[in-house]
């Protein structure tokens, strides 16, 4: 038995290798927008795996610091020490901003971070960790900096002494690890015209500038110019201690919020992107519509194309179930070659993006089986063509 779609592969190459290719580019978008999904997912963990705690105590009715604005006082981590079962606790911020580097900005989380303590970097892949108390930073390798590198945040110079990997935010950013102090004060620094105006009213304020009180006016105005605030302390417990008791002796009697590692992946991965996963399945359903399309629109060209030889098979006697093998056989092979190229396109581009593209086999192998699905469906159409075919069309003019 002739192999019709081999043969009519083989006279039409070169458009049915460039109609694979178009269409491989595309299997390769769609499986970049998987990856970009699996890689938002991952960062997410990778940011509570590098913060090293098992609790994260934060401003009540609040889902911070990664999710929502959290602020607490920095002496509540005294109390929060002494509580059953916490091994280890300090304080530290996040800060998302762009710092400078010679004349270019980059987008980075800076972390304010007790050296020792919960919340310092795991690993660095090259430096060291931090040693003074003011203006050094490590960061990720991710933000471009390199050893001995000056960092622009706010009024003040950071010396780069570390370097680390993999240590951003939930959306991605790199971090910029300094010490919790010039985190503080970063965070809540004012400009100086800023400063002096606030100044003039509080010195304005009688209430607030009593001549009887001497010292009064230089208290008030010293401690609006110091920071005490932070997002959140991280706690660390005691080997074999759930973090429940802990959890519930923070809510009652701290009057905080304190969240498990598991509560805390519920928020960043349920709620924090749950609109861009679903914005990406839209593009996905979107893109596998398209590629039926494409697929259909091939084949049933390439069916048209051969009428009069699909009418010579039925002639002769070939059965339509074979005519229909053909035709699925083309739209198969267009597949595997969209696959192949998508496959190969998605890995080479991956490291690219700006966002962490994570390609996972599991997936691939869900994305064979879709494109070999919707190839078979697609070729549907060409196929109730074909067996529509009349036999004597073999023999009219």
């Amino acid at each position: 038995m002739i192999n019709l779609a081999g043969r009519d592969i083989a006279h039409a190459w070169g458009k049915f290798v460039l109609t694979g290719v178009g269409l491989g580019l595309l299997i390769g978008l769609t499986l970049s927008m998987a990856g970009i999904y699996r890689g938002m997912v991952e960062d997410g963990r990778v940011l509570l795996h590098n913060s090293g705690a098992d609790l994260w105590v934060v401003q009540q009715d609040t889902q911070g610091p990664y999710a929502e604005a959290s602020s607490l006082r920095d002496d509540a981590v005294r109390s929060i020490r002494a509580l059953p079962g916490v091994a280890r606790a300090a304080n530290v911020t996040y800060l998302t901003m762009q710092v400078r580097k010679g004349q270019d900005d980059v987008r980075a989380m800076v972390v304010g971070f007790e050296p020792g303590q919960p919340g310092e970097p795991r690993f660095l892949i090259a430096g060291r960790h931090l040693t003074r108390s003011h203006y050094e930073a490590v960061a990720d390798a991710k933000t471009g900096f390199a050893l001995g590198d000056r960092i622009r945040i706010r009024r003040h110079d950071y010396t780069v002494v570390g370097l680390t990997r993999r240590a951003v935010s939930s959306g991605g950013d790199p971090m910029v690890f300094i010490p919790l102090k010039d985190a503080q004060e970063a965070q809540f620094l004012k400009d100086n015209d800023a400063i002096l105006n606030e100044r003039t009213r509080v010195a304005a304020n009688p209430s607030l500038n009593r001549p009887g009180v001497p010292g009064l006016l230089e208290a008030i105005q010293a401690s609006q110019a110091s920071n005490h605030n932070v997002n959140a302390v991280l706690v660390q417990l005691a080997p074999g201690y759930p973090p429940a008791p802990v959890a519930d002796n923070v809510r009652r009697w701290k009057h905080l919020e304190a969240f498990s590692v598991e509560q805390m992946e519920e928020i960043l991965i349920a709620k924090l992107i749950a609109t861009s996963a679903r914005q990406i399945a839209m593009f996905l359903a979107i893109l596998a519509v398209v590629s039926a399309a494409i697929v259909a629109f091939i084949i049933y060209t390439m069916t048209l194309g051969k009428i009069r030889e699909i009418a010579v098979l039925k002639l002769i006697g070939t059965r339509s179930r074979t005519i229909a093998a053909m035709i699925l056989q083309q739209a198969l092979g267009l597949g595997l070659i969209g696959f192949v190229v998508g496959k190969i396109a998605a890995t080479a581009w991956a490291p690219i993006f700006p966002k962490y593209v994570l390609l996972l086999p599991g997936d691939a192998l869900l994305g064979f089986a879709g494109v070999m699905l919707i190839c078979a469906l697609a070729s549907t159409i060409a196929i109730r063509i074909a067996l529509r075919v009349d036999p004597a069309a073999a023999i009219g003019g």
